[in-house]
């Protein structure tokens, strides 16, 4: 089975901080190339513990980058349905790690909504939906880690939401990591962005990542149905790698 995974660049580093350190570069620059450009960059972020490490080393490059982080859009690929201080939140997580020492504005930052805000997931995907809708519907570049069993964002195998059409966000329910309620962008939502960036480490990645570019089925392994329609990058380390 061909995807288009399948035509994917690989970049393969040698271990988890070389990659941070790689990833949060070539990010510095996408964003500084497009400010330079006059337009205002839509980054879409995830969480994790990679992802933890490439906001801490975006963070150290900054001020060497040249990026106005005053013209910045700051999205997230899902969100864990908690209280709006929660340490689950992967928002709050990005906000400690990097987006408040740099100085992102909060209008900038562009939270799923918490228990605080909406009702239910539903709502809060409704909202989301028209929040992005209202900036264009488009990302410059999304973030994703990969789980061990292949999900992206909070888009699990099996799960119903795989096959959501005509909506950019989507409520999860019975997550099979806790918690159990997320939000989640959808495929429709990934798919439109110009870039795609898996950032995977670790070997209990390894049968994940060899899956999503060998072609698996996507109820079976999610991330096969994420891709950009301009570019999508694997960044892997050696151990996540292993079994390419």
């Amino acid at each position: 089975m061909t995807t288009p995974n399948a035509e994917a660049r690989v970049e393969v580093h040698e271990d988890a901080a070389t990659l941070a350190t790689a990833v949060a570069g070539e990010l510095l620059d996408r964003i500084a190339d497009a400010q330079a450009s006059g337009a205002i960059p839509n980054i879409c972020l995830t969480g994790g513990t990679i992802a933890e490490a490439i906001h801490r080393e975006v963070a150290r490059l900054a001020d060497d980058s040249g990026v106005d982080w005053g013209a910045v859009e700051i999205w997230f690929g899902d969100e864990r349905f908690v209280a709006p201080d929660s340490p689950d939140r992967n928002a709050g997580q990005a906000k400690a790690a990097f987006l408040d020492e740099v100085g992102v504005p909060a209008h900038r930052i562009h939270q799923m909504p918490s228990t605080a805000e909406v009702a239910d997931v539903e709502v809060g995907a409704d909202a989301y939906a028209q929040e992005l809708l209202a900036m264009g519907g488009h990302f410059d570049v999304v973030m994703l880690g990969v789980g061990p069993d292949g999900h992206i964002a909070s888009l699990f195998p099996g799960f119903p939401q795989l096959d959501t059409t005509n909506a950019l966000a989507v409520g999860v329910t019975g997550s099979p990591k806790p918690p159990p309620e997320r939000i989640s962008l959808t495929y429709q939502a990934i798919r439109d962005s110009s870039a795609v960036w898996f950032l995977v480490s670790g070997d209990g990645k390894a049968d994940a990542v060899a899956g999503a570019l060998g072609g698996a089925d996507l109820h079976e392994i999610p991330a096969v149905g994420a891709y950009g329609h301009a570019e999508t990058i694997w960044f892997l380390d050696r151990a996540a790698a292993s079994k390419l």
